[in-house]
């Protein structure tokens, strides 16, 4: 069978390439297409684009990018028509896929969904989208199949590649002495930075993340680098008291007592590694969209951690609400409530038994491959 990929982001590029690979092993004449980026160009077949080209995130820069976004929808549409695939199968990366499944539709292209866009938490009108154009969705957090119902739309919950990459970490032998010496950190407890995957996200939220630093001289605290985004750029936001290093997130997790982390899949790999996090998420606009939140955010939480559990397990912070003093105080409490880090991590083992289905991208192969022998 012929199977085509997209994926705008690395993260996408890596869950695609893990799919890819477990379609092979049920599909031994599998070939495949796409857009996509390294991890998808190891498995093979054809790279119509790499994903260097497409990640245009954010208002600004999708403005100041329109002929190449148009560009890549054209040559998407063109190659698409040209690999006749027997599936497309789109990974995320909402903006660029749901057209994409339009034009799909259109050219009878059967379609899957590997990794639902975040309809159920903003942009919801994108679910008549989904219903319209999308055939088969393959979900991996349990509340969006609820979600989704609420529109009488079936999905499959496959698992979550996050909880599949955590455990694959955690088998691996680490010493955190010989983490800290290799990077030339202390002997001082560390505190991870994470801010973000997109610059606009690192712009906002690293320069008060380092001015927590320096409200904690006990502690060193560690910014992990975003894989695609040059080192140079962090080095403009932050000043010699915190260290940095790259390509080594699970790692420096896995060594530090607690995290300042940007919402995302961050949030959720930071508590199934069980590390005490305080989560901060930041956009334009400032006050007033904070005033706008509820028409704009349709869930009662924004981080992966709470949503998943349905409750308040860790503190988010959003817009305004990101500042020094906020920051300071909950991580205060994260360092040195011993209380208040125990109910923290207890929660987290609540929550990773709601996703503890192993073998996401092999249980959504499964699915695809026989849905086309069908």
């Amino acid at each position: 069978m012929k199977y085509y990929l997209i994926a705008g982001e690395t993260s996408g590029d890596m869950h695609a390439a893990s799919l890819m690979a477990e379609i092979k092993k049920l599909d031994h004449d599998a070939s495949f297409g796409y857009f996509g980026g390294d991890q998808m160009q190891l498995q093979g077949g054809v790279c119509y684009q790499h994903i260097k080209h497409l990640a245009f995130m954010g208002i600004v820069p999708v403005l100041l990018n329109l002929n190449a976004i148009r560009k890549n929808m054209a040559l998407c549409r063109a190659s698409l028509l040209e690999f006749q695939p027997d599936m497309l199968i789109l990974v995320d990366y909402p903006g660029f896929n749901l057209r994409i499944a339009r034009f799909a539709k259109r050219h009878n292209i059967r379609t899957a969904y590997y990794i639902s866009p975040k309809v159920w938490a903003w942009k919801t009108q994108r679910v008549k989208l989904v219903k319209q154009f999308v055939d088969q969705m393959y979900t991996i957090f349990p509340f969006e199949t609820s979600f989704y119902a609420q529109h009488q739309y079936p999905v499959n919950y496959v698992g979550n590649p996050v909880f599949d990459l955590i455990q694959k970490e955690k088998e691996r032998e680490f010493n955190t002495d010989a983490f800290r010496r290799s990077n030339g950190l202390s002997n001082n407890p560390i505190v991870a930075l994470l801010a973000g995957s997109r610059k606009h996200e690192i712009k906002a939220l690293l320069p008060v993340m380092v001015k927590v630093a320096a409200q904690f001289p006990d502690h060193q605290f560690v910014v992990a680098g975003a894989p695609g985004i040059d080192p140079d750029f962090y080095l403009k936001l932050f000043t010699n008291n915190v260290k940095f290093i790259q390509q080594q997130t699970y790692k420096l997790l896995r060594a530090s007592e607690a995290a300042i982390v940007t919402s995302g899949t961050a949030t959720l790999e930071t508590a199934l590694l069980k590390v005490p996090q305080v989560v901060v998420y930041k956009m334009g606009m400032g006050r007033i969209l904070s005033l706008f939140r509820k028409q704009i955010l349709k869930t009662q939480f924004f981080s992966l951690v709470n949503l998943v559990a349905e409750k308040e397990v860790v503190k988010e912070y959003f817009q305004q609400e990101v500042s020094l003093l906020n920051l300071k105080n909950e991580l205060k409490l994260l360092l040195h409530n011993k209380e208040y880090r125990n109910v923290m991590l207890n929660e987290y083992a609540s929550m990773e038994k709601k996703i503890a289905t192993g073998g996401a991208a092999r249980n959504a192969a499964h699915e695809i491959v026989n849905s086309l022998k069908s």
